[in-house]
C-alpha cells in the first residue's frame, strides 16, 4: 500500500486483513505498526508505544486497524510495516510519501546586486520542497533576458542565471520562480542595478531667439546612480532658480534617463552666449554646450484657411427697382426732356442733334434691354423722338 500526504494533514495506513487473521487465530495474535526506516515500534494492538504525540491507532471491531499521523512532517516519510504477531508472523509494507510545497532558501540565494556596465553577473536561487522544485528565471517587466551578445531568451531554467557583459538595458528586477506541482508556487525578486557614468545628448546646440522673447534650452542625460544635474554660463557660474531662469528635470523611462530644461525669460543682450548642462554621479561627469544667438522676430502671414470669400451676388428680381444704373439712364432721359423744352422755347430753332443723341443713347441702352418695365418705356420714347426728327417735325 502506498500513501501520499501533504504536510500538515492527517494520514492513515490500513491493513484490511489483520483483524480476520487475529480472530481466526483465536485472538492470540496482536497487530503492531512500525516505522521501518527508523526501526521504531509505533503501536501494539490498542497501545501507542512511541512518544510521538502525533501518532494514534484505531480499529474497526478488530478487523481493520488504522495508524493515524497528524500534522504530517517530512521526517514522517518512508516505509511503514503492519505486522500480525501470530505463530507465523504476517507482515505488509506501505510507503508514505510526504509532498511539500516549495520554499526558497534566502540564505543560499542571491539578493539585490550592483555591478558596473560591461561586467558579468551570476544570480543563484535555491529552493526546497518535495518533490524537488523546478527553478526558472523571468524578468519582472516580461522583457527578454540577455544571456550573452546575440543570445536572448524569454525564460531561463535552472538554479543559476549567468549574464555576460551586462549593459544598462539589462537593469531591472529578475524573478526566481520555484514550483513542484504542490501549490503554492513561490518566487523571489532580485534587483540588478547597472552603474555607468553620465552621458549627454543635446538636440540643438545652436538656438536662435529674438530680443525680449522667452526660450527653452534642452539636454538629455543617462546615468546610474542618478546624476546631479545643473546649468552654468560660459564663465562657469551656476545658474539658480530666479524670475529670469526656470529649471526642470523630468525622469524618463527607464528611470536612468532625465530630460533637462532651462527656461530663459525676456531675453536681453547679455543673455546671449554659451550655456552648459552638467551631469555628475559617483561614476563620472559629463557636460554639453549650447550657444544662444540673436535672431529676427518671426513674421506672421494670414492663414489662407482663415480668409472668407463673399457669396456670389444674386440677380435682382424683376419687381425690385434698379438703383445705380437705373438712375444713370434716367438722368439721360431727363437731359433729353430738357433739350426738347429748349427747342420749344427757341421758336423751332434747335441746337440739339436729335439723330446723333438718339443713336448714342440707343447704344447705351441695348445691353440692358432686359431691365425693368420703366427702362423699356424710355427706349420707346427715344425711338419715337428720332423718327419724328427724321420726318422733319423736330419734336414729338
Amino acid at each position: 500500500m502506498w500513501h501520499q500526504c501533504e504536510r500538515g494533514l492527517g494520514c492513515k495506513a490500513v491493513h484490511p486483513d489483520s483483524g480476520d487473521v487475529a480472530m481466526k487465530r483465536g485472538g492470540l495474535g496482536s497487530v503492531a505498526w512500525m516505522h521501518f526506516e527508523q526501526s521504531a515500534i509505533l503501536t501494539v494492538h490498542n497501545h501507542v508505544i512511541t512518544r510521538n504525540p502525533r501518532v494514534s491507532v484505531t480499529h474497526d471491531k478488530h478487523r481493520t486497524w488504522f495508524l493515524h499521523i497528524s500534522d504530517v512532517r517530512e521526517e514522517d516519510r518512508g516505509r511503514y510495516m503492519c505486522q500480525i504477531n501470530t505463530v507465523t508472523a504476517k507482515t505488509q509494507f506501505g510507503y508514505l510519501h510526504v509532498v511539500v510545497p516549495p520554499t526558497i532558501d534566502d540564505s543560499l540565494s542571491s539578493s539585490d546586486v550592483i555591478v558596473r556596465e560591461g561586467a558579468n553577473v551570476t544570480l543563484t536561487c535555491r529552493a526546497n520542497g518535495s518533490p524537488k522544485p523546478n527553478i526558472k528565471w523571468k524578468r519582472d517587466d516580461n522583457s527578454k533576458i540577455s544571456i550573452s551578445k546575440g543570445h536572448s531568451v524569454s525564460e531561463w531554467e535552472g538554479e543559476v542565471l549567468e549574464m555576460t557583459r551586462i549593459s544598462r538595458l539589462d537593469m531591472g528586477a529578475y524573478l526566481c520562480i520555484a514550483s513542484n506541482g504542490v501549490p503554492p508556487t513561490v518566487s523571489k525578486r532580485v534587483k540588478v542595478s547597472v552603474d555607468f557614468p553620465p552621458m549627454l545628448w543635446i538636440p540643438h546646440q545652436l538656438v536662435g531667439a529674438p530680443l525680449y522673447y522667452n526660450v527653452t534650452l534642452e539636454c538629455f542625460t543617462e546615468a546610474h546612480p542618478t546624476s546631479l544635474n545643473y546649468w552654468t554660463r560660459d564663465d562657469g557660474h551656476m545658474i539658480h532658480e530666479s524670475p529670469k531662469y526656470h529649471m526642470e528635470n523630468t525622469v524618463g523611462v527607464p528611470a536612468y534617463k532625465t530630460h533637462m530644461k532651462l527656461l530663459i525669460r525676456h531675453i536681453n543682450t547679455e543673455d546671449y552666449g554659451t550655456y552648459k548642462c552638467v551631469a555628475k554621479n559617483p561614476r563620472g561627469e559629463s557636460d554639453g554646450t549650447i550657444r544662444l544667438y540673436t535672431s529676427s522676430p518671426p513674421t506672421t502671414t494670414p492663414d489662407p484657411r482663415a480668409m472668407t470669400v463673399p457669396p456670389p451676388s444674386r440677380p435682382p428680381r424683376r419687381d425690385t427697382p434698379l438703383t445705380d444704373k437705373g438712375n444713370k439712364y434716367q438722368s439721360n432721359l431727363n437731359e433729353i426732356d430738357k433739350g426738347k423744352q429748349k427747342t420749344d422755347e427757341g421758336g423751332g430753332k434747335t441746337h440739339f442733334n436729335w439723330v446723333e443723341g438718339a443713336s448714342q443713347f440707343l447704344e447705351l441702352m441695348l445691353p440692358f434691354s432686359r431691365m425693368s418695365q420703366g427702362i423699356r418705356m424710355s427706349n420707346l420714347m427715344v425711338s419715337q423722338a428720332a423718327t419724328a426728327h427724321s420726318a422733319g417735325t423736330g419734336y414729338l
